[in-house]
């Protein structure tokens, strides 16, 4: 009993409940090039329950279905660990259902989503209520952030580490109002957090000091070139060197979100492997692909925070990435409507929509030769599962969740209207031409998305963390 969705189709109906009991089928992927911790290998790879059974280069097995993966490559499903999924409260910019089909149609298998929606996610009740939303109407596999604020310390330490990916704290407003700024709780949080803090990290008090100054001189005209002045180098670094402080005094498991200058990269360590890492770091595709001068032409359309910087910076967070200094990269993807990012600076709120082209931005990086196609799967892949100690998952592995990816570089892609799937409908990139084609996405062993079409008989899986 099939239930495809054509790519395009754009008003999202409720699921039939009944289709979502259908049996799993089985899958054989032939003559793939997998990419592997580190290889490149042609191999097959046999899905069954929900898993990857066998991977061999020549498997003669039945199989309900068996695709062709000739002159493809087979990734890990990537996992973006920020996200920003609107729900509940925000959902006229976007919705868990409409963002997890984006990003299941980009080769995310995974995502961890963020605290900051209405209300803010800051109690284990509301927590709850997440993850049953994510559990109806996910088709990517999913995770939710227990949000931290001044006064919920209680709530945060109920949080279980095997069944949630993390804390957040925002050490610097952004979308929302969850600053955390009262260093007492600070203090506490850190030496008492029972797992994985993820940090937002710009100081609030330079910010505003910036954004005076810049009201003073233009008024209510502030040009969006003024963005990464007024949230400035300076203002990142601050926060990230207080966090690092923190982490360090008490011993925390840190991990520090969407760095975005050179200079914060002095603040880690690239000497040790990263399960044994205590302080890690990641850098967005945005920061990695847009520069200052990209805000002429586009505007507050890569408005985000924290900013989008110089050249120096964007040049060096990608050799701080292929260093080891920062260990994942994600998206921070989050959608605003059209219309809220036409008002002006003040105004026009912060955060774009990237979950379902961060891959092919990277693969653009691939295919000018400066990182390798290895190093991509890495750094989306296996990083974020090792960093948050996901549970089978992240690898290509026998034994582990079929979250695979199966994409043809000898395609391309050009970003427009009629294939972006994010409920807001638009991108920075339109008309943006990358390379390579994703075909397939299995989704903990469910071929979710094939050729353009969704199939949504079967959610996602709640993504569980060995700690």
């Amino acid at each position: 009993m099939a239930c495809f969705v054509t790519a395009s189709f754009r008003v999202l109906q409720p699921r039939n409940s009944l289709i979502s009991r259908c049996a799993m089928k089985t899958y054989l992927i032939k003559n793939a090039q997998l990419v592997n911790e580190g290889q490149i290998f042609k191999s097959d790879v046999y899905v069954k329950d929900g898993f990857i059974e066998q991977i061999a280069p020549q498997l003669n097995v039945s199989a309900d279905e068996i695709i062709d993966g000739t002159g493809k490559y087979l990734l890990p499903g990537i996992i973006d660990d920020q996200v920003h999924f609107r729900e509940p409260g925000l959902t006229y910019k976007a919705t868990i259902r409409s963002e997890a089909r984006a990003a299941v149609a980009g080769g995310v298998t995974s995502f961890m989503e963020m605290p900051n929606t209405v209300p803010n996610t800051v109690t284990q009740a509301l927590l709850a209520q997440k993850y049953e939303i994510g559990a109806q109407t996910s088709l990517a596999n999913y995770s939710f952030f227990m949000g931290a604020t001044n006064d919920n310390l209680e709530e945060v330490l109920k949080t279980d580490p095997q069944l949630v990916c993390g804390i957040k704290i925002f050490m610097g407003s952004s979308t929302g109002n969850m600053l955390v700024d009262n260093q007492e709780t600070l203090e506490k949080i850190f030496k008492e957090a029972p797992m994985l803090i993820a940090v937002h990290c710009e100081d609030e008090a330079t910010i505003r000091e910036n954004q005076a100054q810049y009201e003073s001189q233009y008024g209510e005209d502030i040009p969006m070139r003024c963005h990464p002045e007024i949230r400035s180098a300076a203002a990142c670094y601050k926060s990230s060197a207080m966090a690092v402080a923190l982490a360090k005094k008490h011993n925390t498991r840190l991990h520090i979100l969407h760095i975005s200058t050179a200079d914060e990269l002095a603040l880690f360590d690239n000497t040790n492997p990263l399960a044994e890492k205590k302080i890690t770091a990641e850098v967005c595709v945005h920061h990695l692909y847009f520069q200052k001068e990209d805000y002429e032409r586009l505007g507050s359309l890569i408005k985000c925070n924290p900013a989008i910087k110089e050249k120096h910076h964007q040049e060096a967070l990608l050799e701080g990435l292929l260093q080891n200094k920062l260990d994942i990269i994600a998206t921070d993807h989050a959608p605003h409507t059209w219309d809220e990012k036409q008002n002006k600076y003040k105004k026009a709120p912060s955060g774009l929509p990237l979950v379902q082209h961060a891959l092919p931005l990277m693969l653009q990086f691939y295919q000018a030769g400066k990182i390798t196609l290895d190093r991509v799967v890495e750094k989306m892949c296996h990083a974020p599962a090792v960093c948050f100690q996901v549970e089978k998952r992240g690898f290509i592995r026998e034994g582990y969740w079929a979250d695979l990816v199966l994409l043809d570089m000898e395609q391309e892609m050009v970003i427009g209207e009629e294939n972006i799937q994010y409920q807001c409908g638009w991108s920075p990139l339109t008309g943006t031409r990358l390379p390579g084609v994703i075909t397939h996405t299995f989704v903990s062993g469910h071929l979710a998305y094939a050729n353009g079409r969704f199939n949504e008989e079967k959610n996602g899986e709640r993504l569980t963390f060995k700690r």
